[in-house]
């Protein structure tokens, strides 16, 4: 818990080493398990893939939640189950809804295998709502040209999900969900929206101060709710927002897969044993369940 009055808490990510780059994993952590829909976030990069390096993440199984990619920087093709096959971009929003079961890749492209390959973004998993939890699979895709842009003297936002600002984004979401990428110039200021029931900031690079207190890059900030809250940008920083309405029930995480139920993760699990899932076209490697 914060002692400032506008913070539920203030949570430092773990450090995962993935080689070619560190990954940042704020949820789900001891402080908190979820913010809004949001039960799941790393950040990943900023690096520069050298030759010989490069993202491959095999294919790998998802039930009960939706997954959504945000480049700062390079490209990842995106392969499915459904057939889908799609690279994105910085600006770009893949969001990917697993339903009741779905198979994709992650991959470094082949142009960004050559070296000097920039890699930088956030990736979120969002649970389903309960009655949701085992709808169909899908996936879509958004260019940064649908994606609105909210621009003021030294502040620039970018609305991925959600409405705000007199803006709404056309990215599909299955519950009430906020997510908005920030870029605030020294001395700028932004009132964060009180409507949102949970909301959070993760820093990215810079700094800001929240009602007195500092805070700097790789930290995940959550706000009460209710209560109005303005941030400042003590040095150039970018940040991204993130809430929606909180979490009616318990969510069981294990591996990739989130449900209501204790039960159906046993079932995933058995499901992904006896190759009862689907298969990515092109790209059959098998990753093993983790035991």
């Amino acid at each position: 818990m914060s002692s400032n009055p506008l913070l539920d808490c203030v949570i430092i990510p773990k450090l995962r080493d993935l080689g070619a780059f560190t990954v940042r994993r704020a949820l789900p952590s001891v402080e908190r398990r979820s913010v809004g829909p949001f039960v799941f976030f790393d950040q990943f990069g900023p690096t520069i893939l050298k030759a010989g390096h490069a993202l491959d993440v095999r294919p790998h199984p998802h039930i009960g939640l939706s997954t959504l990619t945000w480049l700062f920087a390079g490209e990842i093709q995106h392969k499915d189950s459904l057939g889908n096959d799609m690279i994105i971009r910085p600006g770009e929003v893949n969001w990917m809804t697993a339903g009741r079961g779905i198979v994709h890749s992650e991959r470094s492209p082949p142009s960004q295998r050559h070296g000097n390959a920039p890699l930088g973004g956030t990736q979120v998993w969002l649970a389903l709502p309960i009655e949701k939890e085992e709808m169909a699979p899908a996936f879509y895709h958004y260019s940064a040209e649908v994606i609105p842009k909210i621009t003021d003297t030294g502040l620039c936002l970018t609305l991925i999900a959600g409405s705000a600002f007199g803006q709404t984004s056309p990215v599909h979401t299955e519950s009430d969900t906020f997510y908005a990428d920030l870029v605030l110039q020294q001395g700028q200021q932004l009132a964060v929206p009180s409507t949102i029931e949970e909301r959070a900031i993760y820093m990215i690079e810079g700094s800001m101060t929240i009602a007195g207190d500092t805070f700097d890059a790789g930290t995940m900030i959550v706000f009460k709710p209710g209560h109005a809250v303005t941030i400042l940008a003590k040095s150039n920083c970018h940040c991204v927002i993130l809430g929606g309405a909180a979490l009616a029930g318990q969510r069981h995480l294990y591996w990739n897969f989130v449900s209501s139920r204790q039960q159906r993760i046993e079932q995933a699990k058995d499901d992904w044993r006896h190759g009862r899932f689907g298969q990515v076209a092109g790209d059959e490697e098998f990753i093993p369940l983790p035991e």
